[in-house]
């Protein structure tokens, strides 16, 4: 199976390819096979023609269970959302729920341009819930990757019978919710069942650092959520080990996390990933993270150009997640995942810098088709084989029933 994307704005992230103001993508079983200016090839064609074709999006941190109740947090204090999410909504989750949370989540993102996405899964009041979960991520057409924070660490390794090591991660409870003997025990069991691991950690949390670095439970497999607070013998720490670390800037401003680490974290030699982590509090698509991320971060210091922001939210997010050859740049013999951006929108138009343009411009309404694996999933801006008005109905039939058990009167 051949396909070509003809006569795009290719933004291809490869050094070795560059940008081409009008270039071809060549697709061939799934995977990309030619990069280049007027490519002849027997295959079906794609006119690109004023679009921006771009690797697709990695966000390496969402808590996609919660997606039903977008937007009731964003006055939310961290405390406030730790709360409401988990000591007033999530005991009244039933799998059903957990399944059209993670569902219309899962293809909210893959409409704006996500192709890769990592669920750190923390509804884990029972095994069934991480069943529903994995049903919708694997019922929708993009890539995904399970991180499962259980309360019972043995209902990870019959996941993990489940799931293929690269679809799966560990999410530590770590310091911040349990002893540091116990992280320890889980994180000897994902180095068993060859898991990576992610962990949340900001403000005092990051103290636990050293003695983590100490007991050798840190390593290139290790990816930390947040980091807000981090000291910058801390950052080394996690840079010597080769960690990698996820921002998650718009709900770290919101919450009182702190400034994102951005810039400091690349002073000490460690390129972030981007994520959204919940949407009640923060919009789920990458283009608003990454202006965010570039505004905080330019207000800082000036420090950021916009294709760090670019990188961060695709090449970055592909080696944090240990998918570097196979995604996040429009490389040859990588999967064919890729984001093609409406570029004649008045919102964006003329593009005289594609680059800077998708970092300051774009949002999830100019995307105009997504490609997974060579297959087309989104095309002229509408997500393919997906009954959307069904799911909206057993949407809000889920959220009403929570909200009612739970007390929650919702305006």
């Amino acid at each position: 199976m051949r396909t070509l994307l003809k006569n795009g704005t290719v933004v291809s992230l490869d050094p070795a390819v560059g940008d081409l103001r009008r270039g071809d993508v060549l697709i061939e079983d799934g995977r990309i096979a030619a990069v280049g200016a007027a490519i002849q090839a027997e295959a079906e064609i794609v006119d690109a023609t004023g679009k921006i074709v771009l690797p697709g999006f990695v966000d390496t941190h969402r808590h996609t269970w919660q997606t039903a109740f977008r937007g009731i947090g964003a006055d939310w204090t961290f405390a406030e959302y730790r709360d409401a999410m988990h000591g007033v909504l999530r005991p009244h989750y039933q799998p059903e729920d957990v399944y059209l949370g993670n569902l219309l989540g899962r293809l909210e993102a893959l409409n704006s341009g996500v192709t890769t996405l990592l669920d750190w899964f923390h509804c884990s009041d029972r095994p069934e819930n991480a069943d529903a979960a994995i049903d919708a991520l694997q019922e929708s057409s993009g890539r995904s990757i399970f991180c499962y924070c259980a309360t019972e660490p043995e209902d990870v390794s019959r996941v993990r019978k489940r799931l293929p090591a690269d679809e799966m991660t560990f999410g530590l409870r770590g310091p911040m919710l349990t002893t540091m003997d116990t992280t320890a025990a889980d994180v000897a069991l994902a180095r068993e069942l060859g898991l990576r691991v992610s962990m949340h950690a900001h403000g005092a949390v990051c103290d636990s650092i050293p003695e983590m670095h100490e007991r050798n439970l840190l390593d290139d497999r290790t990816t930390i959520v947040h980091g807000n607070g981090f000291t910058d013998a801390q950052l080394a720490i996690l840079a010597d080990a080769g960690c990698s670390v996820t921002v998650s800037p718009d709900v770290e401003l919101k919450m009182g996390f702190g400034w994102p680490e951005t810039g400091r974290l690349l002073a000490a030699g460690i390129r972030p990933s981007l994520s959204i982590d919940d949407c009640p509090s923060a919009g789920g698509d990458m283009f608003s993270a990454m202006r965010t991320a570039f505004a905080a971060q330019r207000g800082l210091d000036g420090g950021l150009v916009a294709r760090d922001l670019l990188e961060f939210a695709t090449l970055d997010g592909a080696r944090t997640c240990g998918r570097e050859g196979r995604a996040g740049s429009i490389s040859v013999g990588k999967d064919a995942d890729l984001v093609l951006i409406d570029a004649e929108d008045l919102s964006v138009f003329p593009v005289n810098d594609p680059v800077s343009t998708v970092v300051t411009s774009a949002h999830p309404g100019l995307v105009d088709s997504v490609f997974v694996g060579g297959r087309a999933v989104k095309r002229d801006g509408r997500l393919l084989g997906v009954d959307l008005p069904k799911l909206r109905d057993r949407v809000l039939e889920s959220r009403d029933r929570i909200a009612a058990a739970a007390g929650l009167v919702l305006a």
